[in-house]
């Protein structure tokens, strides 16, 4: 009983860590690089790595943390999400909020999925991990198409771009900046995942 009750504190205080971190992260430059028209985030990281360490509900409560904060963001920052935000509030509700709690839980089962059928091999934590930010893309940018395709807002970057459907659109607009959230968040939160259950198991 009193390891079990060590082993939920524990878990508690490294949960909270790293809703901490997602935080600052959040509210500092260190978890987004800005362009004129969307934002590379890296708050992915700490969603990642709690999904491994901590299970699919903590990747699904730190992707809430990551969103709620995006979904403020609409209100204080400007940019698309701001216009989200005034074309269709649940809609930016869903983009924001939505999109992050689904990477954080499916990263978390896409971890458990491959240890299982890797064996636990070190690859499995590479997956997993690139599979947060891959998801976080395909999903916030599929809830814009799904809510705002139809909009003269998002029509007019299919005129930008010169494209005629969704997927074409999507791929345009994410580029070089889902290939750095990508890359960033495979590479940090692979090596941190590894690193903490290795301490945890000490």
């Amino acid at each position: 009983m009193k390891y079990m009750e060590k082993s939920g504190t524990r878990r508690l205080v490294q949960l909270a860590l790293l809703v901490a971190i997602t935080l600052v992260m959040a509210f500092t430059p260190l978890g987004y690089f800005r362009t004129p028209l969307l934002s590379v985030s890296f708050l992915t990281v700490p969603v990642a790595i709690g999904a491994i360490v901590l299970g699919p509900g903590a990747g699904a409560l730190l992707g809430l943390t990551f969103g709620l904060t995006s979904f403020y963001d609409a209100f204080v920052g400007g940019g698309m999400k701001a216009m989200l935000l005034s074309l269709n509030p649940l809609g930016c509700f869903v983009v924001t909020v939505g999109a992050r709690v689904l990477c954080g839980w499916l990263c978390g089962l896409v971890f458990v999925g491959v240890k299982k059928l890797l064996n636990g091999k070190k690859a499995s934590y590479v997956l997993a991990a690139l599979s947060c930010p891959l998801f976080n893309t395909v999903f916030f940018m599929g809830f814009i198409m799904l809510f705002y395709y139809r909009t003269d807002y998002v029509q007019g970057f299919c005129e930008k771009y010169g494209v005629a459907n969704p997927l074409s659109l999507v791929l345009a607009m994410v580029g070089v900046q889902g290939l750095i959230e990508l890359v960033v968040c495979g590479i940090l939160a692979s090596v941190i995942s590894m690193a903490v259950t290795k301490a945890l198991k000490k």
